[in-house]
């Protein structure tokens, strides 16, 4: 007589629910030179911040029985042609450079996102006008179109935020319409749009939280680079107008005694190194952090 035996599957559990907030921090963090790269920028804002208090002088008064002096105790990194002291012009030129990249990036994000998800979003000939648009602007390298802008309008903070601005615009509109194209595919945007959901709704709360990533990447990378192209526009003389405290400018204004006081132009050289370094190392992280396909290997 034959024994039947019955075995029980065992479900298999279902694995723990893993805390987003705390996988993306040990991406974030797993390399420690990212931790430099955040100290670097934390301090840059502090020190943009508390610039009046930390400026041991006024950063645009002229001694000239002072002029072109050695580092001391009484001026760290010395003085200028014109007797400024250049760690407290140094101090504010972080002010400046800060404020010139987060502006700059902040118009292009929101002018580029916004025409970047209707040219994605309704295609057609909305996608047709608005990338022929982009595709004129593409051709020019971003300095030169910010250089070109600058020079028509003229020099001036102001000015060179909105040539900054429009010159990275097209970057921005191709991400963005390349995402919504993908995204609007998906079956839960055709569910949506199925239910009677507005074209605003569906682009603002279903298309761009979906977008945000590779966005957050780029403005983190290009904040990097919208300072050392300020610092390009201010070394050519079409940048901040004097006497502005710019570190393009200082290097401009320190060259010519590049032999006698080095200082002059080593100092904001190498605050423009570091902080495009710090910049494009947390931008990297972030991309790393952020990437869906890596989400599962740490």
């Amino acid at each position: 007589m034959a024994v039947n035996i019955t075995t029980t599957a065992g479900f298999s559990e279902a694995p723990p629910r893993v805390n987003e907030w705390r996988r993306f921090v040990r991406v974030f963090f797993q390399r420690r030179i990212v931790i430099f790269g955040l100290a670097v920028l934390i301090i840059l804002g502090l020190t943009a911040i508390f610039a009046n208090q930390l400026a041991p002088y006024d950063p645009y008064k002229q001694n000239l029985t002072n002029i072109l002096q050695q580092p001391s105790r009484e001026h760290l990194l010395g003085t200028d042609a014109i007797g400024r002291d250049t760690l407290s012009r140094l101090i504010y030129g972080t002010r400046t450079a800060l404020t010139v990249g987060f502006v700059a990036v902040s118009i292009a994000t929101a002018i580029g996102v916004t025409l970047g998800i209707l040219a994605g979003y309704f295609g057609g000939i909305i996608n047709m006008l608005i990338m022929r648009f982009t595709d004129i602007l593409m051709p020019f390298p971003m300095i030169v179109l910010a250089l070109l802008i600058a020079a028509v309008l003229g020099g001036g903070i102001q000015n060179v935020i909105l040539a900054l601005g429009i010159a990275t615009i097209p970057g921005y509109i191709r991400i963005m319409c390349g995402m919504a194209l993908s995204l609007k595919q998906n079956d839960y945007i055709l569910a949506t749009r199925a239910m009677g959901a507005s074209h605003r709704r569906i682009m603002l709360h279903h298309i761009l939280p979906n977008a945000i990533a590779p966005i957050i990447v780029v403005v983190t990378l290009q904040l990097g680079f919208l300072i050392l192209s300020e610092a390009g526009l201010s070394f050519l003389g079409i940048g901040i107008k004097p006497p502005g405290a710019a570190w393009g400018a200082m290097v401009n204004e320190g060259y010519r005694f590049l032999v006698k006081i080095p200082i002059l132009s080593f100092a904001p050289g190498a605050c423009i190194m570091l902080v495009v370094f710090a910049f494009n190392i947390v931008g990297d992280a972030l991309r790393d952090a952020l990437d869906p396909r890596l989400r599962g290997t740490i």
